[in-house]
């Protein structure tokens, strides 16, 4: 039996992970980040420096770095926010190969910019388990790297073999800042439907300054409110940020509320915010050293300058052994969304619209902006005929409520060729009226006025936004707006719906962003702004018109009701750890906040699971509830609106 070599950490850093170059694609459309280094270029750089493949794991450190020992001579090379490394006390420069003598203290030092994250490459990689396909670690999830945490002062981390290695290379590193150009590419969301003309040209003047609460999941600007075309979102929700759940690229800026944020590699999948821009592929390196008080500027750029410039930096990494060049930032463009296509509405079809979400994504939007399970259907008719008829270089595919997002690998397809691909998809789907698809009739406990989400709610008003109109409690927010008599009322609705799965990975890991076939259970509100810092794992919360089974703790902005049992179960066993399904129905049944722990324990432990019985979901159950109770459902919809108009005019006042 093969000893191999470890790493001992002898004095952790701030947060020290173990990440490598690809991370986990694939997974996207439920709620899966893709994780990996955030500052892709340096660890690229770095990896190729020590002769390691560019599937080999690497650290990846913030604020202070760990103090390293190794129990064989290896080669080692750091970079990125790293200027004050030793070896044994002496200095270590940045991007320089050297030999790390076994038994010898490397200390990575402080981090203290400009630059945000310092990487560590070490020959022949770290040795941790792949998760998902990948050996980055995912933090939120806790899985990847090592166990699914930060670096602790004692953990052994094994190294690979010294085989098969390349050629150690000298490489020149990207240089670090303390003010940034991004380029982006506007939209997919824009003029006029979300933001007027003047407010997305204010959008790209500003500069913008990166607010302390930034992480990987997602860097937050700190700048002037955005210049909306709109006064809310609809059932979407009160904030004109609101938009139906939609899927967001890496690199994504959504505006979470008034609050630019930018999607990092452990960032949400789906949600129900406005994109106005997305960060070219060849600057979203820089999202990993950003740091708080940094400025930024949003530098709109074309689909075609964009193009060259990763294709700069593919030659770039092929041809180490050159010196970069750099490339001028392109400025001047448009800054409206580019179309690829226009579809008119034609029999059962509804219009859409393809544009472009980045240079690697496209966005596919149906219908009006309003929810219709018809176009909801007719979408999941699209992503299947996709997924049959798959172009090579298709990586993902994320059904949202009206919408979907499709990424390529932008060196084997172009978005012109998969823009034209869906529209003869879109011409030959079935009539979404007359399909039946298969389904699962779950139900869930739930502990209404859990502890856990009340203390998320005590965390929001202390430390983000006392002020705010869901302060100090969700509940009473959610009767004021539709117009209950009292906060009972709230649960009785929420137990007597049978609510639609329409997404999946809403707020990460398989969760359900699911609305009430019935339209007298759809209770309207709106999501914070800004958005919560931290959420209990499993709460369940409502946002607009949708529910939502928070996946794991995390950020979140849903209005709290209550908490359920995990929707995501990751063991060595479970092929398909996420536990719901795109179009299951799911009912709650009320339990105490005690009995709730013990069922959480036992399909934690996988001991229970979630109580399903076989379904079907069909637009023909929607349309008997509508033609059974029409004048009951038009009182509803009028009365939650009237309390809807009500509360938008007390924010006014």
């Amino acid at each position: 039996m093969v000893t191999l070599a470890v790493i001992t950490v002898v004095a952790q850093g701030t947060q020290t992970t173990v990440q490598d170059l690809a991370g986990r694609p694939g997974l996207w459309d439920v709620g899966v980040p893709p994780s990996g280094a955030a500052d892709e270029l340096t660890f690229a750089l770095l990896n190729a420096a020590v002769g390691n493949p560019d599937t080999a794991a690497g650290l990846e450190c913030v604020l202070t770095g760990p103090v390293l020992t190794c129990d064989e001579d290896r080669l080692v090379c750091v970079g990125g926010a790293v200027r004050n490394a030793t070896v044994d006390k002496l200095r270590l420069r940045p991007g320089m190969v050297i030999r790390w003598p076994a038994g010898s203290v490397l200390d990575i030092g402080p981090l203290d910019g400009p630059g945000m994250r310092g990487y560590v490459a070490i020959q022949g990689g770290l040795d941790v388990p792949r998760v998902l396909g990948s050996r980055s670690t995912f933090i939120l999830g806790g899985f990847g790297g090592h166990g699914g945490k930060p670096l602790e002062a004692g953990d052994q981390i094994p190294l690979g073999r010294q085989e098969n290695l390349l050629s150690p290379l000298s490489v020149e590193l990207p240089t670090m800042s303390d003010s940034w150009q991004l380029r982006v590419i506007p939209g997919p969301h824009g003029a006029p439907e979300h933001l007027t003309a003047e407010g997305v040209d204010a959008f790209f003047a500003n500069s913008w300054i990166v607010d302390h609460r930034s992480d990987r999941t997602g860097v937050r600007l700190i700048g002037p409110t955005p210049g909306w075309a709109r006064t809310d979102g609809g059932e979407a929700g009160l904030h004109p940020s609101n938009v139906h759940d939609s899927a967001y690229p890496v690199g994504g800026i959504m505006l979470s509320g008034d609050t630019p944020v930018i999607v990092g590699k452990d960032g949400p999948s789906l949600g129900g915010f406005v994109v106005p821009a997305v960060v070219i592929e060849a600057d979203r390196w820089m999202l990993g050293q950003l740091r708080a008080g940094d400025s930024v500027q949003l530098v709109p750029v074309t689909l075609v300058a964009a193009t060259e410039a990763i294709e700069h930096r593919r030659r770039w990494l092929t041809d180490l052994r050159q010196e970069p060049t750099s490339v001028a930032v392109s400025t001047g463009t448009p800054s409206r969304p580019e179309l690829l296509h226009h579809g008119e509405q034609s029999g059962t079809a509804p219009s859409y619209t393809i544009r472009c979400a980045g240079e690697r994504h496209l966005l596919v939007e149906a219908g009006p902006a309003e929810l219709d399970l018809t176009v909801r259907v007719w979408i999941h008719l699209l992503a299947q005929a996709l997924r049959e008829n798959k172009p090579a270089g298709v990586a993902e595919i994320v059904e949202g409520v009206r919408s979907v997002l499709v990424a390529v690998d932008s060196s084997r397809l172009s978005l012109a060729a998969l823009a034209e691909r869906l529209a003869f998809l879109a011409a030959g789907l079935d009539d979404p009226e007359t399909v039946v698809l298969p389904a699962r009739e779950v139900v869930l406990p739930i502990a209404f006025d859990h502890p856990e989400a009340h203390e998320a709610m005590r965390r929001y008003a202390t430390s983000v936004r006392p002020d705010a109109p869901w302060c100090p409690d969700n509940v009473e927010f959610i009767r004021r707006v539709n117009d209950l008599d009292t906060r009972d009322e709230v649960f009785e609705i929420v137990q007597a719906a049978t609510y639609l799965v329409v997404g999946l990975g809403d707020v990460y890991l398989g969760a359900p962003v699911a609305v009430p076939v019935d339209p007298r259970h759809r209770l309207v509100t709106t999501k914070y702004n800004p958005a919560r810092t931290w959420t209990p794992q499993n709460a369940v919360g409502i946002g607009g018109i949708y529910l939502c089974v928070y996946g794991m703790e995390g950020p979140g902005g849903y209005q709290l009701v209550g908490r359920t049992v995990p929707v995501w179960r990751l063991s060595p066993s479970d092929e398909q750890p996420w536990l719901l399904r795109q179009f299951d129905l799911i009912r709650f049944t009320p339990v105490s906040a005690e009995q709730l722990a013990h069922e959480r324990a036992e399909i934690a432990a996988g001991r229970a699971d979630l109580k399903t019985t076989p379904a079907t979901f069909s637009i023909s159950d929607v349309r008997r509830i509508e033609q059974e109770a029409p004048v009951d459902i038009a009182t509803v919809r009028a009365r939650r609106r009237a309390a809807f108009e009500a509360e938008r005019a007390r924010w006014g006042a």
